[in-house]
């Protein structure tokens, strides 16, 4: 499913670029025509004024009068040699039409865009005049639509790329329920079963220790299946002291890890309440105990540090192992990212699910380095 997600991305990326690239080179090369007919209609306007100005009263001037008037959409606006403004014409703001400041600043990115037109008045005295003229709005429109059309095909890549990161994510919310569920289920019968034979077992003199034991490890599985039971469904939160119960998570943990490996638990507090789901933070704080044996393997240290404050509460676990790089700092949170031979990596990334979807709370790498550590920090709401 994450391949495929990633395939459907590549997918919509490359689309959006050769829609992009093609529609910019496209729309550059309409505007450089549209530009290139613009400078004709500039220079026969031009050519229409000049016939215009050097009219006899036999000439007929019709057509130059109706080039001149036709001339509605092209912006132009005509200096004296000196470069003094004459007259203008088209510009965009026709309230701002008379204002000498305003023309001014036209003039001056007409400058810019395209060289001018020289008009000549009259040739024995040298009198001429400079037509200035700049794009149209409709030219406007056309070189900015490409910029535009990118910021709405990103915008609408955004918009699917956030469907489906929800479609993928609740998809997976679906399997994890699904199957935590179906373990529950199919750990309910073999469990009632062997409590069955446990009885059994009592009955029988000399088998007391034996039924003893086998109670702790089908308690145990009992605890286990009321964890993937709870899965999918939002938990019941209890004011529990949080120092209590990862205290007892410690000491379960600590009778089943090599000697080699110290605990320490490290608090100035006597109690912290917080509303929690019991079972499912057990969960969570024996997940990344075990997470820290497995990374230490037999020797080193794990401490634990809890701090309260007005609003949260802090528990970091720390421990003297392999560490983590810092780029798979959110990669260990994946489902399947494991770099244990055996497993399915789906510990952490359910232990991140109880703490932030149903806690409230974060759960997140603080720091790691190679060969020295790594430190998880869990933030608990009060």
């Amino acid at each position: 499913m994450f391949k495929k997600f990633i395939g459907w991305k590549f997918v919509l990326l490359s689309t959006a670029v050769i829609i992009v690239v093609g529609t910019i080179w496209y729309v550059s090369s309409l505007a450089s025509k549209i530009e290139l007919e613009e400078t004709k209609k500039v220079a026969t306007w031009v050519a229409a004024n000049r016939e215009l100005l050097q009219a006899s009263d036999e000439t007929n001037i019709n057509l130059a009068a109706e080039i001149i008037t036709n001339n509605t959409s092209i912006p132009v606006i005509i200096t004296n040699k000196e470069g003094h403004i004459i007259d203008s014409r088209n510009l965009d703001s026709v309230s701002l039409a008379n204002d000498t400041d305003y023309i001014q600043e036209q003039l001056d990115i007409f400058r810019k865009q395209h060289p001018p037109f020289v008009m000549e008045i009259d040739g024995r005295t040298r009198q001429y005049n400079f037509i200035y003229y700049g794009d149209s709005l409709i030219l406007k429109q056309v070189r900015y639509y490409p910029y535009i059309q990118l910021v709405v095909v990103a915008f609408f890549i955004f918009l699917v790329l956030i469907a489906l990161s929800s479609t993928n994510r609740a998809t997976q919310n679906l399997v994890w329920v699904g199957m935590a569920k179906e373990t529950a289920h199919q750990l309910g019968t073999p469990l009632s079963s062997i409590e069955a034979w446990i009885e059994l077992l009592k009955e029988s003199e000399g088998n007391e220790m034996v039924a003893t034991e086998l109670r702790k490890d089908v308690d145990r599985l009992k605890l286990i299946t009321e964890r993937f039971s709870k899965i999918g469904s939002v938990p019941q939160l209890e004011e529990k002291d949080v120092i209590q119960q990862v205290e007892a998570m410690m000491i379960y943990i600590k009778k089943r890890a090599p000697q080699k490996v110290l605990f320490t638990m490290h608090t100035q507090e006597n109690e912290i309440p917080a509303m929690i789901s019991p079972s499912l933070f057990d969960w969570v704080i024996e997940n990344l105990l075990k997470n820290a044996l497995d990374s230490m393997e037999g020797k080193g240290a794990i401490d634990i540090y809890i701090e309260s404050y007005p609003a949260h509460i802090i528990i970091d676990i720390m421990d003297t192992g392999k560490g983590i790089p810092k780029g798979n700092f959110e990669r260990v949170f994946k489902p399947g990212f494991s770099t244990k031979k055996r497993g399915w990596g789906l510990g952490l990334s359910l232990a991140k699910r109880i703490i932030e979807d149903y806690h409230k709370g974060r759960l997140i790498v603080k720091s790691s380095e190679l060969n020295k550590g790594t430190t998880f920090r869990i933030l608990l709401r009060k």
